[in-house]
C-alpha cells in the first residue's frame, strides 16, 4: 500500500500485477482552467483519468453545502463520494495521482481520498515529466466510461480540516502555527494578482510549496524535508501545525512533505487566504 509517494518503477510494477488501481492526472492552470483537460486529452498515462479542480475536486462557489469556504470550496463529502462512486472507483483501489505542475493541484486529491478516509493513496513522485522521462505508457483522448458504478462510501477522516472560524480563535496561542505555503512577495502583501486584499495571517509563518521539491521535481529526501520543518517550526509541534495557501490548493505539497518526514497530524484551513481575507474585520498582516 503506497499512502504520501509512488515511484514511475513502483507505479508501472503495479500495472503490471493487475492490482486494483486507478490513476488520476490532475492537471491544472489557475488562469487558464480550460488547460488541464486539453493537456490530458492531448497526452496522458495510460489508462489515467482526469480529476479537474474546478469541476470534480471544489464545490460550486455559493454551494449551500460546501464544506468550507474561500476561492475552490470543498465539496460535500457525500458529494465528492457520489463522484467516485460515478468513476468507479472503490475501497480496494490504490489511487495514484500526478499533474504537470509540481504535485500543486494533484495535492488536493490526495488530501481529499485521506479525508474520506481512504489511506490507499499516494503522489507520483516527479509527476508527468518523470513519467515521460522514464518511457512510461502513455495514451490520447477523453476518459474511457466507467464500466459501472462502484459502491464507495466515506468512513472516518484520516486528515484535519479546520474552519476559518477555528484559525481566527487561535491566533497566538501556541496550540497553532500557521504555515502559508503562497509566493514570498504574496506572504509579504507586495502584490496579490488574484485575492482582493494583499498580505498575510498574522503569526503566520511562510514556506513556498516548491521549496519541497529538487531540482529533478521530486519531493525532497526525508531526512532533508524534517530538518528544514523543524527549523522553522522551533519548538512547536507537528500538531500546531495549519496549512494554508491562496485557496487551499497549493498548501497540501507542504502537508505532504511533512507526512513524508514523518511529522504527522498537522491540519489543513481549506478556505486559506481567500477566506480569511472575505471579511474585512480580520486582521492582516504584510512585511
Amino acid at each position: 500500500m503506497f499512502t504520501t509517494l509512488i515511484s514511475v518503477t513502483e507505479l508501472q510494477q503495479l500495472q503490471s500485477s493487475r492490482a486494483p488501481l486507478m490513476v488520476f492526472d490532475c492537471s491544472f492552470d489557475l488562469m487558464q482552467p480550460a488547460i488541464g483537460r486539453q493537456q490530458f486529452e492531448q497526452e496522458h498515462i495510460a489508462g489515467a483519468l482526469h480529476a479537474d479542480l474546478d469541476h470534480n475536486l471544489s464545490a460550486p462557489k455559493g454551494a449551500a453545502n460546501a464544506a468550507s469556504g474561500g476561492r475552490h470550496p470543498l465539496p460535500a463529502r457525500e458529494h465528492f463520494a457520489a463522484w467516485l462512486r460515478s468513476i468507479g472507483f472503490d475501497s480496494a483501489m490504490q489511487a495514484v495521482v500526478y499533474d504537470r505542475q509540481g504535485t500543486v493541484y494533484c495535492g488536493r486529491l490526495w488530501w481529499m481520498l485521506k479525508w474520506l478516509g481512504h489511506a490507499q493513496v499516494a503522489v507520483l513522485n516527479g509527476g508527468w515529466q518523470a513519467w515521460q522521462a522514464a518511457g512510461g505508457a502513455t495514451e490520447s483522448g477523453a476518459d474511457k466510461p466507467a464500466p459501472a458504478p462502484s459502491t464507495f462510501a466515506p468512513s472516518a477522516p484520516l486528515v484535519r480540516l479546520v474552519n476559518v472560524r477555528e484559525v481566527e480563535q487561535s491566533i497566538g496561542k501556541n496550540s497553532q502555527v500557521v504555515i502559508d505555503a503562497r509566493a514570498p512577495a504574496r506572504y509579504r502583501g507586495e502584490m496579490e494578482p488574484i485575492d482582493p486584499v494583499a498580505g498575510h495571517i498574522p503569526g503566520a509563518l511562510n514556506r513556498p510549496f516548491g521549496s519541497n521539491l529538487d531540482e529533478r521535481g521530486q519531493f525532497k529526501p526525508a531526512a532533508v524535508l524534517k530538518q528544514e520543518f523543524e527549523s522553522l517550526l522551533g519548538q512547536r509541534t507537528s500538531k500546531s501545525v495549519v496549512h494554508q495557501c491562496g485557496s487551499g490548493v497549493s498548501a497540501v505539497p507542504n502537508l505532504l512533505a511533512m507526512e513524508i518526514a514523518g511529522l504527522h497530524g498537522s491540519a489543513l484551513f481549506a478556505g486559506s487566504w481567500s477566506e480569511w481575507c472575505s471579511d474585512p474585520q480580520r486582521p492582516v498582516a504584510r512585511g
